[in-house]
């Protein structure tokens, strides 16, 4: 059954998407352009066939040979045309000439858009099921000068070109029917994409809200929803709070992944960083130009009481930022799910930090219920080809020990496994660790914030206590029972 035509009792409230076409159609102020590229003129396809789309349609287009496509959005000089680059041209383009073209004097009212899509639909291998840009310019009042806009990075998961044709042009249709009349509630937008949509069949990796209505919007909060909402499984973002294409970053890179609650973080997580990096980027095989550090957030470590605390996150998200760190969350409970996913875009070395209580945590079979292979099945995901684990020692609060992979305390039934990949050199010590700061634990930071106790400043790196005081970060926050340094 083709997306177009599935129905479900949960699609009973939902508006058809000949009803959303026809509002926009029949509204005699909303006028624009569709250009759509790669995948035909799909969103376009679903205005004509809803009937009166000469009121709201002034052009529909697309510029599928390369030279054509040059001479109107100009060149491409990577030689790539399913790029947020590209689609930002043809939106800049598109509505430049609809200002052009289209007089405010007999128009006053009209409410520009401009629509537009680039996208590479499943080759004839089905290997490489495609992927695109989409999104829209607009405005929502005819004498706003600096327009909204809602851009979207898509990947496709159906086997056939002409359903993921369908499903975009369904997107289309959701995308610019929520930028206007949605545009005041953007968490609830991004689940009304989904609208006739099955979940299934298409990912939603990455949205930017920019603009004057969207002021207040936060990018990193949205991306947050995407993996709430069940449209991705990891979302990212840099230093300067700007959402990022994971696919984008990650692509041919060394990764060196550290992943934590940094709540908040500590100089124990900055020492972890900076000792295991020297490391790694000292590996034959790294290279320091083609590296890249992620601070990895799972969407377990963002619950409180069993909700995700939406402020919580942002507070350890601002402070990582202001550190310069790339951030990505994901909801990958499991170690070897995240190497899974970065092994979708590299093949290149990567490097795992983690501290002695999170490798204990690795070999528990617990985790690996749900494998048919069990733990065998996931280490095999997870040591397999280049990935070595950089660990960092722990300090024993009663006996003062300092833990290792030399002593680490695994299950018994764990041990063999453990010392085969030990010996074989995928778990590395880091030891020229600082050992005055081993007996900092960010629970015991964020305890002596939340109860208003004094000494836990020289516990984080330089300017993060300076921050959490202005902006008054974790005061309300209740301490999780379990919660990790």
């Amino acid at each position: 059954m083709s997306t177009a035509t599935t129905t479900s009792n949960a699609f009973e409230n939902i508006p058809s998407i000949k009803a959303k076409t026809l509002r926009i159609n029949l509204n005699p102020n909303i006028y624009g352009t569709f250009a759509e590229i790669g995948a035909g003129q799909e969103t376009a396809r679903q205005f004509f066939r809803a009937g009166g789309a000469s009121g709201t349609i002034a052009k529909a287009m697309s510029a599928y040979d390369k030279a054509f496509s040059d001479a109107i959005y100009g060149v491409e000089h990577d030689g790539r045309y399913v790029t947020q680059s590209r689609l930002k041209k043809m939106l800049a383009h598109e509505m430049r000439l609809v200002e052009e073209r289209i007089s405010r004097e007999n128009n006053s009212e009209y409410l520009f858009f401009s629509f537009a899509n680039t996208v590479a639909t499943i080759d004839f291998s089905k290997r490489y099921k495609g992927h695109g840009w989409v999104g829209i310019r607009f405005q929502l009042d005819p004498k706003q000068k600096e327009y909204d806009e809602i851009v979207l990075h898509i990947r496709f998961k159906q086997n056939e070109a002409r359903l993921q044709q369908e499903t975009l042009g369904i997107l289309g249709v959701n995308l610019i029917y929520g930028a206007f009349f949605k545009y005041h509630k953007p968490k609830k937008l991004l689940k009304y994409l989904y609208d006739h949509i099955d979940r299934d069949t298409i990912e939603i990796d990455m949205v930017n809200f920019t603009g004057p209505h969207f002021k207040e919007v936060d990018n990193r909060l949205m991306s947050l929803q995407l993996i709430r909402n069940g449209m991705t499984d990891a979302v990212m973002f840099g230093p300067d709070g700007n959402n990022l294409l994971p696919a984008a970053v990650l692509y041919k890179k060394n990764i060196l992944a550290l992943r934590g609650s940094f709540r908040p973080v500590t100089k124990v997580n900055m020492d972890m960083f900076q000792k295991s990096y020297d490391i790694f980027i000292r590996e034959q095989t790294v290279e320091y130009e083609n590296t890249i550090v992620v601070f990895e957030i799972t969407l377990s470590n963002l619950k409180a009481a069993g909700e995700i605390d939406e402020q919580d996150f942002m507070d350890r998200a601002e402070l990582l930022c202001s550190l310069g760190h790339t951030v990505l969350i994901s909801n990958f409970k499991e170690y070897y799910k995240l190497v899974e996913y970065f092994n979708n875009y590299t093949k290149a070395r990567i490097g795992l930090t983690m501290g002695v209580n999170n490798m204990v945590d690795v070999f528990d079979e617990r985790y690996y219920r749900d494998l048919s292979g069990g733990i065998l099945e996931a280490f095999g995901k997870l040591f397999f080809k280049d990935l070595k684990v950089y660990l960092y020692p722990m300090k024993d609060s009663e006996t003062g020990q300092i833990m290792t992979s030399n002593n680490v305390k695994v299950h018994p039934r764990m041990k063999e496994l453990y010392k085969f990949f030990k010996y074989n050199g995928k778990v590395m010590d880091i030891i020229d660790y600082d050992p005055d700061i081993m007996h900092i634990f960010s629970r015991e930071v964020l305890r002596r914030i939340t109860s208003g106790e004094e000494g836990w400043e020289e516990m984080l790196p330089e300017g993060i206590a300076e921050m959490i005081k202005e902006k008054k970060l974790f005061a309300k926050k209740a301490l999780p029972e379990k919660e990790k340094a």
